[in-house]
This record gives C-alpha cells, structure tokens and sequence, in this order.
C-alpha cells in the first residue's frame, strides 16, 4: 500500500512537471510567434520603402519610411528608416526644414545609434548650404569634431569655411591653419593655402596676402588652384601700384584663366591705370 501510494505521488508530480513544461514550451512560442510577428510587418514596410526609393517614388518610399518610425520606432530598422526620410525630403522633395526636423528626431531618439552622427552632419550641412544659419552649423561640425569624427579633416574644413562665409575672415584663417597643422599631408593643402591668402585679401593685409598666393603658385602647379593664386597675386599687385607687374601676370594667364571675361576687364584696367600714370609724369 505504501509503494502504490509512492508511485501515486511520484505519477502525480510527473503530470504536474509534464503540464509545466506544456504550457512553457506554449509561452516561449507565443513569444516567438509574437516577436516573429512583430518584426515582420516593420520589416516588409521597411523593403517596400527601399524598393519605392530606387524606383525613384519618393513620396511614396517616405511615407513607408515615415509610418515605420511611427508606428514601430523599437524595430531594428526604425532609425534608418528615418533618416532614410530625412534624406528624402532634403534631396528629392526640396523640404529642407522637415528634413531639418527628421535628423534632428534621429539624433533625439537614437542617441549612439550609428545614424546619429550622419543625422547630425546632414542637419548641420542645412543649416549652413540650404538656410544660412551659420552659428546653428558651426555648432553641429563642433559637436561632431568634438565627438572624434572619422572625417576630422572634413568637419574643420567645413568650420572654417562657415566663418569665411560669416565674413569673419580672421577666425576662418585660424581654423583653416588648424587644419594644415593637424592633416600636413591633406589633399586640400594648395586649396587652404589659397583660402588663407584670400582671407588676408578681403582684410587689407596686401602683403601676407601676396606672399601666400605666391606660396601656391611656387609649391602647386600642378593645382586647379594654380591659376586662380596668379590671379589673386596679380590683383593685390595691382592694388599696392606694382602696375607692370600684376599687368604681366594678368596677360599670362590668357587662354588658361577660367574667366576670360573677368580677366579681360581686369587686364583693361590695368592698362587704363598704367596709361593715367604714364600722362601723370
């Protein structure tokens, strides 16, 4: 009596066990019909919306792309289906200021996400090309310089060119040295030289100016910079009244100056100027 009662007891536990594990193995597949579910519909919008994208649909690869975010913003795919929108209302839609707001959604939602810091680029690049808010961008190629961008020599080319185009020709000098300093071996070199000879221009400061054009015309000549430091060195000639001289540099760039009309123009006034001078005395 006492082993059948065992048994009774021990037959007992195994139904139980049996019917735990019964309804366990039900739950873990509950789960995974659920999470299979769950990412099956984001994930068909997500491709639809690549597939609008390269048929050149893009109002309607944005919406896909916009009500994936929505409405499953946790799916794997969420962030770049938002940038995904952004970068369709900023180069197929010409909507600058909802792109605007769909990179800086990424950057809110997503941070460490690796669209975070093309987001903050592309935001950044608006400001600057597209409304001309000049301190909005410098803020966003800082944060991204700050931030240990693989594209170092990029963020601090951008930087000082957004001063230069503040008119803040001494801060923009400042930066482009930097990068001359920090990327010796850039292929930007004969370009940021001729930028900083531009900056000394625009200031008055005829003979720094001078001396660096010189520099890119002497170390560069192979350069697409090449013509335009001869022409930027023949004009500041012609202002400190080295007439002949920037008249001489002028004439050799006929027939290679990609402006023939302006260096023309140029060359008349020189001559205008040499022929007043002439009479004088």
């Amino acid at each position: 009596m006492e082993e059948k009662k065992r048994r009774k007891k021990n037959n007992g536990r195994s139904q139980l066990l049996l019917a735990l594990s019964a309804a366990l193995l039900l739950i873990i597949a509950a789960a995974g019909m659920y999470h299979w579910n769950f990412n099956r519909i984001p994930q068909r919008q997500f491709d639809r919306g690549e597939a609008l994208l390269l048929r050149g649909e893009y109002s309607r690869a944005y919406s896909k792309f916009r009500h994936l975010y929505e409405h499953h913003p946790r799916f794997k795919f969420a962030p770049q289906a938002l940038l995904l929108a952004g970068e369709i209302l900023q180069f197929n839609l010409n909507q600058d200021r909802e792109a605007l707001l769909a990179y800086l959604l990424v950057e809110r939602d997503y941070p460490g996400h690796e669209t975070e810091r093309k987001a903050q680029l592309r935001a950044a690049d608006i400001y600057k090309y597209r409304l001309g808010e000049y301190d909005r961008a410098l803020t966003g190629y800082q944060k991204l310089l700050d931030g240990g961008s693989v594209d170092g020599e990029g963020l601090q080319y951008e930087i000082a060119d957004t001063y230069f185009r503040q008119n803040n020709f001494e801060q923009a000098r400042i930066e482009f040295e930097s990068l001359l300093k920090n990327y010796p071996h850039s292929e930007r070199i004969a370009e940021v030289l001729f930028r900083i000879a531009s900056t000394y221009a625009l200031e008055g400061a005829q003979k720094e100016a001078a001396f660096v054009y010189h520099r890119v015309a002497e170390e560069y000549p192979a350069s697409p910079f090449y013509l335009e430091a001869l022409y930027g060195l023949a004009v500041v000639k012609e202002e400190r009244g080295e007439l002949q001289a920037a008249l001489t540099l002028l004439q050799e760039l006929e027939g290679r100056y990609r402006e023939p009309e302006v260096l023309q123009k140029r060359i008349k006034q020189v001559r205008q100027r040499i022929h007043k001078k002439r009479k004088a005395t």
